[in-house]
């Protein structure tokens, strides 16, 4: 996938500020353009709105309890940068079910937590093996988390994103552009 990488604030909660990245192709100019986190939400209120639901409040939560806390983000066996959410057991309740079963949260969320306090949302899906690489649903969503996380940490080194207010939001430029 090649195309135009530009930031996109989602929201701002007490201890957290989300934000998340919207890909275009060079072609394309319009500055509305959906967000990879908010494409996921879209896509998986149809099929997962339970699952996708749990994964909201843990964005929530962290976002006004915790912090962004390495603990609360899931590492992919040291395959990337890239971190998925929900949690790892760790304090992770299980989804309760309309019909009342409980059951496993297998929706990821994809992310690059920059800091406990600035977090980018990506995409995600249902993670039906062991390892995003052997999941056909996660796999594309996974090595893309991993490659925006990359390019991002040198936007970060070229000094295209900077640190304001003592490491507790990023800035840019509005026409800020990242290659993909």
């Amino acid at each position: 996938m090649n195309g135009i990488v530009s930031l996109k604030h989602i929201e701002d909660y007490k201890k957290v500020c989300y934000y998340s990245v919207c890909i275009k192709d060079e072609s394309e100019f319009n500055d509305s353009s959906e967000s990879l986190f908010e494409a996921f939400i879209r896509e998986q209120e149809k099929t997962e709105n339970e699952k996708l639901n749990h994964i909201l409040a843990w964005v929530k939560e962290i976002g006004d309890q915790y912090g962004a806390k390495e603990r609360f983000f899931r590492h992919e066996q040291n395959q990337g940068e890239a971190m998925g959410l929900p949690p790892n057991k760790i304090g992770s309740e299980p989804v309760y079910t309309e019909d009342g079963e409980i059951s496993p949260n297998n929706l990821r969320l994809y992310c690059h937590r920059l800091n406990d306090n600035v977090v980018i949302l990506f995409s995600g899906g249902l993670k039906t093996a062991d390892t995003p690489q052997e999941c056909p649903n996660v796999k594309p969503h996974f090595k893309l988390a991993n490659k925006l996380t990359v390019i991002i940490d040198e936007a970060f080194k070229n000094k295209d994103i900077f640190w304001v207010d003592e490491f507790n939001d990023i800035d840019y430029s509005d026409d800020l552009t990242l290659y993909l």
